[in-house]
């Protein structure tokens, strides 16, 4: 094969497995992607009502009927990977631009667009629930979010965002 028919088929290969990029930033000024805002960090630490951020999630590609939010700590091999939780949030109308609603910390009651996939993996260190806060007691761990859009069970497009350093 030829060196650019084999480039060509890489590049095929690619876009045919959820190469389109999210566009994701905070709708919330509080957070700014390098340190989490005060008091949403755990309840363990001192945490008042800590909740996700909400998303401004853009360029979501057409026939995408939900959206998937995995919070993580990069630092803790456990919690990384959606450790600190996996949502669902249901797209209920076709939008190329869609605001993400927070989720609370620390309970099971989560808004009706949501569906919990995963809860946090760590209910004996801090309060179960669908999402944990950052819970490292300010011990400088990094903080993201994976965003994919889904059409069914298919990822149409994926993205992470720095939460920020706790």
């Amino acid at each position: 094969m030829k060196p650019n028919l084999i480039i060509a088929a890489l590049v095929v290969s690619a876009l045919s497995t959820h190469a389109l990029a999210l566009d994701v930033k905070f709708a919330d000024e509080l957070w700014d992607g390098k340190t989490i805002p005060a008091g949403q960090q755990c309840q363990k630490f001192a945490g008042h009502n800590p909740a996700t951020p909400r998303l401004i999630v853009s360029e979501i590609p057409t026939g995408s009927t939900a959206i998937v939010l995995a919070y993580s700590d990069r630092d803790v091999e456990a919690m990384n990977n959606g450790g600190h939780g996996i949502v669902r949030f249901t797209l209920n109308s076709p939008a190329s631009t869609v605001q993400i609603p927070s989720v609370l910390g620390h309970t099971f009651d989560i808004p009706a667009d949501f569906k919990m996939i995963k809860a946090h993996r760590g209910p004996g260190w801090d309060t179960a629930g669908a999402y944990m806060p950052p819970c490292s007691g300010g011990k400088g761990h990094a903080y993201y979010v994976t965003v994919k859009t889904m059409q069914d069970d298919n990822v149409t497009a994926t993205a992470v965002l720095e939460l920020g350093k706790y």
